[in-house]
């Protein structure tokens, strides 16, 4: 679990990602799920971008894809939201 300060951290973190991360049409699949996976392996945090036609909303995939990959969700802002999980070569230091 973040604290507020980890989260606001992280936040300031994101805004300098690119989005790297696609929801289509078909929502939240294995595919995207994997894709979410192996970038979180190497760096830690991921930017995912909702686009037009999807019927899922960012809160609810956030949600949804953080208890799946057992990532913390960060934010979530317009139709896009980002997720953290530590690797196992720390990347990110976290204040406490």
């Amino acid at each position: 679990m973040l604290t507020g300060k980890q989260r606001s951290y992280l936040k300031s973190l994101a805004t300098e990602l690119d989005t790297t991360v696609y929801i289509g049409k078909a929502g939240l699949t294995d595919t995207v799920i994997k894709e979410m996976d192996d970038y979180l392996a190497v760096h830690e945090m991921v930017k995912v971008k909702i686009q037009e036609g999807s019927e899922i909303t960012p809160k609810d995939a956030a949600n949804q894809a953080a208890a799946k990959l057992g990532a913390e969700y960060v934010q979530a802002i317009g139709r896009r939201f980002v997720l953290y999980r530590p690797a196992r070569v720390i990347k990110i230091f976290l204040p406490k």
